[in-house]
């Protein structure tokens, strides 16, 4: 993931933030793989709520192993991206959902009780790494000091390339160049991005 540039985000052929119908997205979890393949993509990641059971059925060359958790950090709600992690590791199980109101219903996932710092290790002992997924929605009033926090935590990475679709282009409270110039400012963080697809069809 290290070696993708911002050429391979722009040009429509790397997507790391897709849902499927095993969290709140609407798309078959198999068919995402399997369009995405026909299209000429090289590199996805299907990052379900809380949850990696699609990942247990599935595995392609295209496909990284990824999934979104919820989290509070401090007042601030936000979304922790976790990429190429084994999906078995006993340190990340304590922090998948216990049942499908936590992958699929976003009112009961605003009640998650995550503890940033111990899964970001979890995540790194899973041999994974953690992105900050669409930074400009948190009501954070210092976003810029939010990520120096989590970077005090040991996050590898930002999600700067991201359309911010539905009701994000809406509830924004910073601007994709704020990310960007956050981002460019920490260069030991990863830049990623993706369309945080929840649609039918991919």
């Amino acid at each position: 993931m290290r070696n993708l540039t911002e050429e391979d985000f722009k040009s429509g052929k790397v997507d790391l933030h897709i849902h499927s119908a095993y969290s709140d997205g609407k798309a078959d979890f198999k068919e995402i793989i399997g369009n995405a393949k026909a299209k000429g993509y090289k590199l996805i990641s299907i990052t379900d709520h809380n949850t990696v059971e699609g990942h247990k059925l599935y595995k392609d060359n295209i496909l990284i192993p990824g999934v979104e958790f919820d989290c509070w950090y401090g007042y601030v709600f936000i979304h922790l991206l976790a990429y190429g992690i084994d999906i078995n590791s006993p340190a990340l199980q304590p922090f998948f959902a216990k049942n499908e109101a936590e992958t699929k219903d976003e009112f009961t996932r605003l009640f998650a009780r995550r503890n940033v710092p111990k899964l970001i290790k979890a995540i790194h002992e899973a041999g994974g790494l953690a992105v900050l997924a669409h930074p400009a929605c948190y009501w954070a009033f210092n976003l810029e000091g939010l990520v120096k926090k989590l970077i005090s935590c040991g996050l590898d990475g930002i999600e700067v390339y991201y359309p911010y679709p539905r009701f994000r282009k809406i509830v924004k409270f910073h601007s994709s160049k704020d990310v960007k110039r956050i981002a460019d400012k920490y260069p030991q963080l990863l830049q990623t991005g993706g369309t945080d697809f929840h649609g039918e069809k991919f």
